[in-house]
C-alpha cells in the first residue's frame, strides 16, 4: 500500500470515529432532553422555596421525569401524593434534621464523575463541602444537627454481593472536623479488641446525645450492628446480620435490612426491627427485598424505597410487624421528615 493510500485509510478511520463520537454526544443530549420532559400521569412539580425548618413536611429527592428530576422537593407529610415544590438543588442522597442537611452529589466530568458532600443550612445554602471517595449510597444527620454522616462505595457498586468496599465518614457540622473513615476506630467484637484487613462500615445512624451512633460492620463474610462512641472512637458489636440500621426517634429500636436465606443473591433482604433492650427481632410486613436505609416517619411507622417506574417509589409499613406495606409516594427517594 502506498503512503498516499495509507493516509486516505487513516483519514477515513478518523472521520468514522468522529461520526460515532458525534452520534454518541447527540444521543446523550437527546436522552437528557427526554429526562427533562414531564410525563403524563406523573406528580405535579413546580419550582419554589424549600426549607429544612417547616414542621410537618417531607423533603426528598424527586425522581419524576421533568425539569425538576433529582432536585430536593417537599410535600406536606400528611399529603405525600400531593403537588411538590422543588428547590433547584440536586442530590443523589439526602437527609436532614434540626435545620441541617447533607446532600451527596455527583460532579460530572469529561472523563469520569467525582462526588462530594454538601452540608446545608435551613435554607439549603451550602456551609461546607467535602470530597467523597466513591459512589454515594447512604446519608444521615444526627437529631440535633450536630453531626452528619455518609457512606460511599470505593470498590463495587452494590451491597448484594460480597465483592465491594465502602467508606463511612462522619463530620462535626459545627467545627468542620471530619472523620474520613470509621476504620480508624477501635473495634470490640464479642467483648474483645478485633483487627482485620477486610473491615467495612456503612449505614450510620445517630442517637440524640451527640455521642452515640449505630452502623453496620462487615468482616469475614458476616455483618453486625455496632454501637459507636464518638468520644472514645470505639465501636462494639451488638447483633449479627444487620445492615443499614436506622434508629427510632425514641432511641429504643433499630429498623434494618436482614439477609434471608433462600432469596435471590441480587435481592436478599427483608426488613426487621430490633429492640435494643431485649435484642428481639420483629419481621415487618413487607415481602419484597428492600435495599435501602429505612426512615422512621414516627415511632410507629417505617418508610423505605423500592424500585419503581421512575426509578424509585416510597412505601410505608408498621414498625411492629402488623398490617401491610402501602405505597406512600411514587417517583421519590431519600426522604427526611421535618419535625
Amino acid at each position: 500500500m502506498t503512503l498516499r493510500n495509507r493516509l486516505l485509510v487513516l483519514l477515513a478511520a478518523v472521520a468514522a470515529l468522529a461520526v460515532v463520537a458525534t452520534a454518541s454526544v447527540l444521543h446523550a443530549s437527546a436522552r437528557a432532553e427526554r429526562r427533562n420532559e414531564a410525563r403524563p400521569g406523573g406528580p405535579r412539580v413546580t419550582a419554589g422555596r424549600v426549607t429544612l425548618t417547616a414542621p410537618g413536611t417531607m423533603v426528598f429527592r424527586n425522581m419524576a421525569w421533568g425539569p425538576h428530576r433529582d432536585e430536593l422537593t417537599t410535600v406536606p407529610a400528611a399529603a405525600p401524593a400531593g403537588p411538590r415544590t422543588a428547590s433547584g438543588l440536586k442530590c443523589l442522597r439526602f437527609y436532614a434534621a434540626a435545620g441541617t442537611g447533607v446532600c451527596l452529589q455527583a460532579v460530572h466530568g469529561t472523563v469520569t464523575d467525582t462526588y462530594r458532600a454538601l452540608i446545608l443550612d435551613a435554607r439549603l445554602k451550602e456551609t461546607a463541602r467535602y470530597d467523597v471517595p466513591g459512589i454515594p449510597s447512604r446519608a444521615r444527620v444526627s437529631p440535633t444537627g450536630r453531626f452528619a454522616a455518609w457512606t460511599a462505595f470505593v470498590g463495587g457498586d452494590s451491597y448484594a454481593g460480597t465483592n465491594f468496599s465502602t467508606r463511612a465518614a462522619i463530620v462535626d457540622t459545627r467545627t468542620g472536623k471530619l472523620i474520613p473513615t470509621l476504620e480508624s476506630f477501635r473495634i470490640v467484637k464479642d467483648g474483645h479488641v478485633y483487627h482485620a484487613a477486610d473491615v467495612n462500615f456503612w449505614g450510620v445512624t445517630f442517637a440524640a446525645d451527640d455521642r452515640t451512633f449505630y452502623a453496620t460492620l462487615a468482616t469475614k463474610g458476616s455483618t453486625y450492628l455496632v454501637r459507636g462512641d464518638l468520644r472514645t472512637r470505639t465501636v462494639s458489636t451488638l447483633h449479627a446480620n444487620v445492615e443499614c440500621p436506622s434508629l427510632s426517634p425514641d432511641g429504643t429500636r433499630v429498623a434494618y435490612k436482614k439477609r434471608v436465606k433462600g432469596l435471590p443473591k441480587d435481592a436478599p433482604w427483608h426488613l426487621y426491627v430490633l429492640d435494643l433492650r431485649t435484642m428481639r427481632e420483629t419481621p415487618l410486613a413487607e415481602s419484597r427485598s428492600v435495599d435501602d436505609q429505612a426512615v422512621w416517619r414516627d415511632d410507629r411507622t417505617i418508610v423505605y424505597a423500592l424500585p419503581g417506574d421512575y426509578g424509585a417509589d416510597l412505601y410505608t409499613v408498621p414498625a411492629n410487624g402488623t398490617g401491610r406495606a402501602r405505597l406512600l409516594s411514587d417517583a421519590a427517594v431519600s426522604p427526611a421528615y421535618i419535625r
